[in-house]
């Protein structure tokens, strides 16, 4: 059971529903969005990647309990989302060193968890690239990194939200098949690493264990999993911690997303919520960039609200609140 300070935990409160599920809206993309805007032969422009984001948060967040942003283009939507939408900001840099072995991580230099409070922050979040099966001196080093970011965390009483990515150092594409047939291992072993208390993390963000295109019955590929199988997945996933966790988008369909929840509740996980970016808001990058301000608040008022709307019912069916996992100190 995680044990919270009176202040986290008010913290806690304030980015989740009052039943203790979270449903957040992520959009602290930076290196993805500006790759999405040059697909459409835009500008990555600083300032249009800061309108975009802006509008997302302002039409948005009414619906959702929080907020994910990052400090770097996301300043100017924190100050703009729903009076009771709780804000998340992002501490890493974005994407990673690919001069070196081991994706390793690296904070803003600008920031620290203190600064990110006083921006607001009711909570801070860290990815991590993360290979359970890598060199142990590359996973040594990231272990040591990530336990310095917990600490920082602890001693500004903020919680820390650890989003956790699996990769395979041998194989680059995580899409691939190859890649789903080791990617329950990945995930379920890196979650049963960071649940270790002297990481600190709080809540962790973490992927549905499987690759849903590659599991019977709900894929036209050929199936490398039963559904059966995937459902054992999903529950040795929520077994093998006892923090509050919960699920990323991972660039999916929304359909796909929502169906993987379900799956989720059916093999009994008790995963606490989503962060959902991509899913969500991605369509409304077209019309933004193609067609202007307009354009985009009329998909976002329309087919982004039914997104997060259809989520949200989805969630109040499968999600369990993460008020069971906590005790106050």
């Amino acid at each position: 059971m995680l044990k919270l300070s009176k202040a986290k935990k008010e913290k806690m409160d304030k980015l989740s529903t009052s039943d203790g599920i979270i449903n957040a809206l992520a959009i602290d993309q930076r290196g993805a969005l500006k790759k999405m805007i040059n697909a459409l032969d835009g500008e990555p422009k600083g300032k249009t990647i800061e309108e975009f984001k802006a509008l997302v948060s302002q039409e948005l967040t009414s619906y959702t309990s929080a907020i994910l942003l990052d400090p770097e283009y996301g300043l100017k939507a924190a100050n703009v989302r729903d009076d009771q939408a709780g804000l998340l900001l992002a501490y890493e840099k974005s994407g990673y060193d690919t001069t070196q072995l081991g994706r390793l991580p690296d904070l803003l230099e600008d920031w620290s968890a203190l600064r990110l409070k006083a921006e607001g922050a009711d909570a801070v979040k860290f990815l991590l690239y993360y290979d359970i099966d890598e060199d142990p001196h590359i996973n040594h080093l990231k272990h040591v990194f990530i336990e310095r970011l917990g600490s920082e965390c602890a001693a500004e009483e903020i919680p820390f939200y650890l989003e956790l990515l699996s990769y395979d150092a041998q194989n680059a594409d995580t899409n691939s098949k190859e890649f789903a047939k080791v990617k329950p291992h990945k995930v379920i072993e890196m979650m049963k690493e960071f649940s270790k208390p002297q990481y600190k993390a709080d809540v962790l963000k973490v992927e549905i264990p499987v690759n849903m295109k590659f599991v019977a019955g709900y894929t036209d590929e050929e199936a490398i999993y039963t559904k059966e199988e995937a459902k054992a997945y999903f529950k040795a996933q929520s077994q093998i911690t006892d923090l509050p966790f919960i699920f990323l988008s991972a660039g999916v369909s929304t359909e796909m997303f929502q169906e993987s929840l379900v799956l989720a509740k059916e093999a009994g996980s008790t995963f606490n919520g989503v962060l959902c970016g991509r899913a969500t808001w991605k369509n409304g990058v077209a019309p933004f960039i193609e067609k202007g301000e307009k354009e985009a608040l009329d998909w976002l008022r329309t087919q982004g609200k039914e997104n997060i709307e259809t989520l949200n019912q989805v969630l109040k069916q499968t999600a369990s609140s993460w008020h069971d996992k906590v005790e106050v100190e």
